[in-house]
């Protein structure tokens, strides 16, 4: 194969290869003539391990022997993984069918598949008891979490059960505790380092909040004096601003803007000059206060963040270092690890990894073409498979192997050129801009319906182009995420279409007609790809997606904490009947004390704690603040609703939410600005060195690139061309993991000992049998 004779020292890596697959069969209990002794077996085992950790960041101080080195791989297979976070998934899905429910199960079932759900993380809970040292397993306190929320929840389903059985009121208190095991399993260290990070930052902001309540309560106590003998009125007829509490509680909503300007208009009709006073209000507490807020959450966050990521880095080249011992070998004066050894290394870290590919890895560590490498180049090796690299491979084209004269033509040649210029991507974008101009107009109109046909038929001969053009398979590559979209939105758009055209009567397809509109706005989309702008801003989007989701997950810990709570605290309180009901409650939502407040004037009986589902979208809307005072008149129930919704903001709208806004602002600059990392960079400069790159003069910075994580084609395009029939590209700038994110935000502030920590990979501890546990693994 031409690419084996440009890879340096190709026959002695092939063999190499069939040595280190002769020794995965022994590994695996394979039928080999060769067999490798116990020891070696361990140490190939224990040094994937090692690497695998390094990989992806876990931390955890597992035991050493052969026994719990499998055990260990067996605790962080893939499949345990997806059944615990199903499992997880289950429990907290419980709500929807437990009183209140949105779907009523009897009491039993939902305590059945809680049970199970118990019994498996204390399963994996004693598995884990298994893998670790029991001093450290008893010194961890997520373990220690773990096992007090299954008993207490446990204690909790006895009596619940048992006052269910008696026929008496019974609250289940331990649901506010289900998404803890989210936040404790071994593989939540992102959402307890989010946690930890709030944790670490509240004294700072709370002295800054400290001072934001001294000056409401200021402004509060002059807006009493300056209005309170005034005999002002609201629009309601009540005394405006006589009340200090209700001042108070007014003016914090103010700073939301909730209900501006409807607070201010009662003295603002009374006298012009009383607008300076909430405009002076407003300058300091909506605008000042809440960047400071901003300001001090994203300070200290960073700052802890910053630490953290330092000892991630530790731990990591610890790993490394660790792996490297296990591995080396003496070949000179210093140590260094074989090709072979190497080799048999990667395909147990990474299985699916290809000869080629691993080939090209190698290359980039052995720089100097030795054979082996030494400890620093080994150490690289977790940041290495960490680059996402996909395999290209060039096939002709069917009808180029079936018809190739008339393939071959010269008017074939000509139609394939023009598929290829930018000019027939421009054209395209430009017939879905017109085409969206017709979707804004009257579809009952016979012409516009007529046109529409027309611009299917323009979308439809788009993609026969494509494929005549490019090889098909490589066209519809596994993750050719843009030509999936548009063959299937067209597609769909077609058959739904056609059964529209099909159906008599306008009112018994007008669902079908709906899917159609849905199916032509969705095309639209594919307009962003081919603006730079957008394409750079979205890949950035996507970049940090994995860091979202880790918001996301603490969003919803603390969305379904108060939930929870809200649910027993508030259902029933308010019901929401169906549009045109003639139920005289529907006046007050079902709630007397409703009556004539702005809450069940507006409408919002559906805004209630009757369920889960409705508490979640309650809990959204008070995130957004928009209107959030009116849906408190839901709370004719006294002081403590209001304390449950302003404390609900104060934690998710002034503390999550900047938190999440300060992570965003730091990985979006970092990504939209950053220079590629020096190991990507040398990973490149190999593969152009190779002359085994794809050209990407026209690829970069596309949102295609941005989701190709595999092996992909190269199309009957870069075929017979005089290049390699198998050739490599960089698939992204983006990381694997929120750690390899993390590392990056903060590389430039993390001096040289963080980064090489040499000293520490020379002397690593010594008084532990294994990798000391950082401390910032622990809650």
């Amino acid at each position: 194969m031409e690419t084996d004779a440009k890879m340096p020292e190709g026959d002695e890596v092939e063999n190499t290869d069939s040595s280190a697959s002769e020794t995965l069969k022994t590994i695996n209990g394979g039928n080999s003539s060769t067999k490798l002794d116990e020891e070696i077996r361990h140490d190939l085992e224990l040094a994937a391990v090692y690497v695998s950790d390094a990989q992806y960041n876990r931390n955890i101080f597992f035991d050493t022997s052969p026994q719990g080195v499998r055990l260990y791989m067996l605790y962080n297979h893939k499949a345990m993984l997806v059944l615990v976070y199903l499992l997880i998934i289950v429990n907290l899905g419980l709500a929807v069918f437990e009183d209140p429910a949105l779907v009523p199960l009897p009491i039993w079932a939902t305590m059945v598949a809680e049970l199970i759900c118990l019994s498996a993380f204390t399963g994996r809970l004693i598995h884990y008891a298994k893998v670790i040292p029991a001093k450290k397993f008893w010194k961890d306190a997520k373990n220690i979490c773990i096992m007090v929320i299954i008993l207490l929840t446990l204690v909790d389903m006895i009596i619940y059960g048992s006052m269910k059985a008696a026929g008496l009121y019974g609250v289940r208190w331990s649901r506010v505790l289900r998404p803890l095991f989210l936040v404790n399993i071994t593989e939540g260290r992102q959402l307890r380092r989010a946690f930890r990070s709030i944790r670490n930052a509240l004294p700072q902001i709370f002295y800054v909040f400290l001072l934001f309540i001294f000056t409401v309560l200021m402004f509060s106590l002059m807006a009493l004096k300056l209005f309170g003998k005034r005999g002002l009125l609201t629009n309601n007829g009540s005394p405006y601003f006589t009340d200090y509490l209700q001042i108070v509680f007014d003016l914090y909503v103010l700073v939301t803007t909730a209900n501006s300007p409807d607070v201010m208009m009662p003295a603002y009709n009374a006298n012009l000059f009383f607008a300076i006073f909430f405009i002076v209000y407003i300058l300091i507490n909506t605008y000042i206060f809440m960047s400071v807020f901003l300001a001090v959450v994203y300070n200290n966050y960073k700052k802890y963040l910053k630490e953290e990521v330092r000892q991630l880095v530790r731990a990591k080249r610890y790993k490394m270092v660790r792996a490297f011992r296990v591995l080396q070998e003496t070949l000179g004066e210093e140590p260094t690890v074989s090709q072979s050894r190497w080799n048999q290394l990667v395909r147990m870290v990474q299985p699916n990894i290809s000869n080629a590919h691993r080939e090209l890895l190698w290359s980039v560590s052995d720089t100097d073409r030795k054979g082996h490498i030494g400890k620093m180049a080994f150490v690289q090796l977790a940041d290495i498979l960490n680059i996402q690299v996909i395999t290209m491979k060039s096939r002709p084209h069917p009808l180029q192997t079936w018809q190739p004269g008339l393939y071959d033509s010269a008017p074939s040649r000509f139609i394939r050129r023009i598929v290829q210029h930018k000019v027939f991507v421009y054209t395209y974008d430009l017939i879905i801009l017109v085409n969206a101009v017709f979707i804004g107009l009257d579809e009952e109109n016979p012409l516009i319906s007529n046109v529409e046909w027309l611009f299917l038929g323009l979308y439809i001969l788009e993609i026969l182009l494509k494929l005549y053009t490019f090889e098909p398979r490589g066209f519809f590559a596994k993750h050719q995420f843009w030509n999936w979209f548009d063959t299937i939105i067209i597609i769909s758009a077609l058959i739904a279409t056609i059964i529209n055209s099909s159906l008599s009567s306008a009112g018994s397809s007008r669902q079908v007609l709906d899917i159609v509109f849905i199916l032509r706005i969705l095309r639209l989309i594919r307009v962003m790809d081919s603006i730079q702008r957008f394409r750079t801003i979205i890949n950035t989007l996507i970049k940090i997606g994995p860091t979202i989701l880790t918001f996301g997950q603490l969003i919803l810990v603390v969305y379904y904490i108060f939930a929870m709570v809200g649910m027993e605290l508030f259902k029933g309180r308010v019901k929401f009947f169906e549009s045109g009901s003639t139920d005289p409650q529907h006046e007050f939502c079902g709630n007397p004390l409703l009556k004539g407040t702005d809450f069940a004037e507006l409408n919002y009986c559906r805004n209630n704690f009757n369920d889960i589902i409705s508490s979640f979208i309650l809990l959204l809307e008070l995130t957004v603040v928009n209107q959030w005072h009116d849906i408190l008149y839901e709370t004719s129930l006294g002081a403590h609703a209001r304390i449950f919704f302003v404390l609900f903001h104060v934690v998710v709208v002034i503390i999550i939410i900047n938190i999440f806004v300060a992570f965003v602002l730091e990985a979006f600059f970092v990504e939209y600005t950053v220079a590629k990392s020096h190991l990507q960079t040398s990973l490149e400069k190999k593969i152009e060195e190779l002359e085994l790159g794809v050209q990407q003069d026209d690829m970069d910075n596309n949102l295609v690139e941005s989701m190709e994580t595999s092996e992909n084609d190269l199309g009957s395009n870069e075929a017979g061309k005089g290049k390699p029939s198998l050739m490599f590209r960089i698939a992204s700038k983006r990381y694997k993991t929120v750690d390899g994110l993390l590392q990056k935000i903060f590389e430039a502030d993390l001096g040289p000992e963080d980064i090489i920590e040499e000293e520490d990979i020379e002397n690593p501890p010594q008084s532990e049998a294994n990798i000391q546990n950082p401390v910032y693994d622990a809650i």
